[in-house]
């Protein structure tokens, strides 16, 4: 099942934000997120909101989606006025978004475009599952503003993509990537590691077939079991075992060695990126305290330090939005001591890290203890004052955010 929301302060009907969060708004990039609902299937680890077509009844549907999301789009504009600077980033992810048509997805950034204008430049990015594109798709997308695709390949070990549930030939990852650069398009893909049964051979297998394709991006993530999700059931029964927390670990310090050796550089704990232009300028924007707008059911907004989430539920959502309403089920005004901690929880985890004068004193001393356990780099905290993971701490990057936190 999809996680559950949080509680939250209702959202006004018309969408209102207060005047303090809409004068924020062109002082730092501004972003849409567009969650496409849609899978064929669903994984049995995702815990994300996403149904499969039976599951979603009258109100929701592939086919009248995108009409859809540009109510919201519309509602956004109405909303943010003239403070809205041009759109910096487009994320379009799910679900599979690919799982639309191609006209679709461009009739949406099209909205985007004609509502709010784009940077020069911005990064404009799909997700797909391999199986679910074509090189004429593909190019459809590039006409379009598409700038990029991020591929989920997972694994390359037919054992673990079924463990996985994930249903896509490994044959076609490759072949989308070159349809996708054929396009124009940048391509990234992302990759999960610590899956039940998958040793360390095969996460071997899996790099050198992802680093064979030559994306310009590559993303490793440890596999989580979510509560809800029939993975954890799976554990839960003792059908297959829960992911080792020193397995993982290998497994992130193999990623890590043999990307760098194919020239890869790790600019975030979980992403490695072989030019700093081509970087997800996108997820660069949430880690910095930047302002979004998420379009589509249980999408997550941020501006000024207003966040909000809208209803979870396909059908709700395009109920109330036909009715010419905000489709918001929460939000929350964020306070400085949280705006603080996610600034230390998030920067933390980059290249750039954090710097020192920007800590509050509980993180300011525990400063030393972080160096002297070899979680932060100590000569870059002398010359530059900025923190930065090590290795060793970038496996424990947690630890490192509570001790800063003094949690």
């Amino acid at each position: 099942m999809p996680s559950a929301l949080p509680d939250g302060e209702p959202v006004p009907t018309d969408g209102h934000l207060p005047a303090t969060a809409l004068e924020a708004l062109p002082h730092k990039p501004f972003g849409v997120y567009l969650h496409v609902p849609f899978c064929r299937v669903r994984c049995g680890y995702c815990d994300f909101n996403t149904y499969t077509l039976t599951e979603l009844g009258p109100g929701a549907s592939v086919g009248s989606y995108a009409d859809t999301a540009i109510r919201e789009i519309d509602l956004a504009a109405r909303v943010l006025g003239d403070q809205a600077p041009p759109i910096s980033t487009v994320f379009v992810g799910g679900g599979t978004p690919t799982m639309l048509a191609a006209h679709d997805l461009v009739r949406m950034i099209g909205a985007l475009r004609d509502r709010f204008g784009f940077a020069d430049g911005a990064e404009i990015t799909t997700e797909a599952n391999p199986d679910s594109v074509t090189p004429e798709s593909l190019e459809v997308l590039a006409d379009g503003g598409f700038s990029r695709v991020s591929f989920g390949m997972q694994s390359a070990v037919p054992h673990v993509l079924h463990t996985l549930e994930r249903t896509h030939d490994p044959a076609n990852v490759g072949r989308s990537v070159e349809a996708a650069k054929a396009a124009g398009l940048a391509t990234s893909v992302d990759l999960i590691y610590g899956t039940p049964g998958e040793s360390l051979a095969d996460w071997r297998t899996s790099l050198d077939a992802a680093i064979a394709l030559k994306t310009g991006h590559i993303s490793a993530y440890a596999l989580v079991v979510e509560q809800g999700t029939k993975l954890a059931a799976q554990v839960r029964r003792g059908q297959v075992t829960m992911p080792d927390d020193d397995d993982e670990a290998d497994k992130y310090e193999l990623a890590d060695s043999m990307l760098a050796v194919a020239g890869y550089s790790w600019y975030e704990v979980s992403n490695w990126a072989t030019d700093p232009a081509l970087r997800c300028r996108h997820n660069e924007l949430y880690w910095s305290d930047a302002n979004w707008w998420g379009i589509g059911p249980g999408a997550h907004s941020h501006v000024g330090g207003v966040r909000w989430w809208n209803r979870k539920h396909p059908a709700a959502y395009a109920s109330v939005l036909a009715e010419g309403n905000s489709p918001g089920g929460g939000r929350e005004l964020l306070t400085d001591t949280q705006r603080y901690e996610e600034r230390v929880l998030l920067g933390i985890r980059r290249d750039a890290g954090l710097a020192l004068d920007d800590l509050e004193p509980a993180g300011r001393t525990a400063v030393a203890g972080l160096i002297g356990d070899g979680l932060v780099d100590g000569p870059t905290a002398l010359r530059d004052r900025r923190l930065v993971l090590t290795l060793r701490g970038r496996l424990l990057a947690d630890t490192v955010v509570r001790r800063l936190l003094d949690f």
